[in-house]
């Protein structure tokens, strides 16, 4: 295939995308650092991880925006917006721009009257408020990085409105080990694959205080009923939450050790410190995510209880115990599914 890609990120899930692209494509990966883009260009390698030929590194953004059909962004969710601003000048309508970040962004209400169902903006969103690509999708689904990088099979889905996106998708994804599912409903699934973050956060917490899969499988549980909640809050069809990019990743990432926002609440939950793991891990969505559901779910007066705890152990610095007693005392309809 000769489509040309362009891919925004040099983390290890923008190094995963990038081999899966370059099955099928070649692919130019953007970097600002001059030392990623020189050990990628000189001996195809990138923090030990081998990668092929076809794809190269390149700090200019322009040039390479210019050459391609396809953007690709995986940025963390808090410096998304800045990134669409910085490339916009570049972007045109005939540009095809499929992100692959699992965050959100929340907009603080500034006075009492305004929609806080509004403040809360997904990344497909961003992008068509900064720029003017107009066929826009996003890739999402149990799609942990290392397990892609050693060449284990996956799938994933890609959500878009368009359903030329959506085609255009599979087309540079898929492979024998890679299956691309597609969605019609990218607002649904963006949310679905944004909130199992802050559920990772407590199956890792559990897991560090020494529980087992009995009860992961209650927070689990419970955590998809709160994400069931916020989408019927948001007026968002549940049936995105129950596919792939739903339960599917919830349960990938609230299950690996791979996982960073299950190995956050692991090393969390074990006594380390916050400001010490985030260190030594790339950036860890959860925790963001969960400061913007729990602020929203207030003021939309949800009720969304393990959000919440989790919030407060991170941010207010709840003691484990205490929160692991909290949730065991929900009431019976707090836990059922809607």
């Amino acid at each position: 295939m000769s489509q040309a890609v362009t891919v925004i990120g040099c983390g290890s899930f923008g190094l995963a995308v990038s081999k899966l692209l370059s099955i099928n494509t070649d692919v130019q990966l953007i970097s600002r650092r001059q030392e990623q883009v020189d050990e990628i260009n000189s001996v195809h390698t990138l923090r030990g991880i081998t990668l092929p030929k076809n794809i190269v590194a390149t700090l200019d953004s322009e040039k390479a925006i210019k050459e391609s059909t396809v953007i690709i962004p995986v940025i963390p969710s808090a410096n998304f917006r800045n990134s669409m601003r910085d490339i916009s000048p570049f972007i045109e309508p005939k540009h095809f721009i499929i992100h692959a970040t699992k965050g959100l962004e929340y907009n603080y209400p500034k006075n009492e009257f305004e929609n806080y169902k509004t403040l809360i903006k997904t990344m497909s969103e961003v992008i068509q408020e900064e720029t003017s690509a107009m066929r826009v999708g996003c890739l999402a689904g149990p799609n942990l990085s290392s397990e892609i990088l050693e060449g284990q099979p996956a799938a994933t889905v890609i959500a878009s409105e368009f359903n030329e996106v959506i085609t255009l998708g599979k087309e540079l994804l898929a492979s024998e080990k890679f299956y691309v599912f597609g969605n019609s409903d990218i607002i649904g699934v963006e949310l679905a694959s944004s909130f199992k973050n802050i559920i990772a956060l407590g199956a890792g917490m559990l897991d560090g205080m020494g529980f087992g899969k009995n009860m992961q499988s209650v927070l689990i549980t419970r955590g998809l009923r709160e994400l069931m909640v916020l989408g019927k809050a948001l007026n968002r069809n549940i049936s995105p939450f129950l596919g792939v990019a739903g339960i599917g990743d919830l349960i990938a990432t609230s299950t690996s050790i791979n996982s960073r926002n299950f190995s956050f609440g692991r090393r969390f939950a074990k006594g380390e410190m916050m400001e010490d793991i985030l260190k030594t891990s790339e950036v860890v969505e959860g925790i963001r995510t969960a400061k913007i559901i729990a602020d929203l779910s207030k003021e939309l007066k949800l009720r969304m209880p393990i959000t919440n705890i989790i919030y407060k152990i991170v941010y207010e610095d709840l003691n484990l115990e205490k929160a692991i007693g909290h949730l065991m005392k929900l009431p019976p309809d707090e836990v059922a599914i809607i």
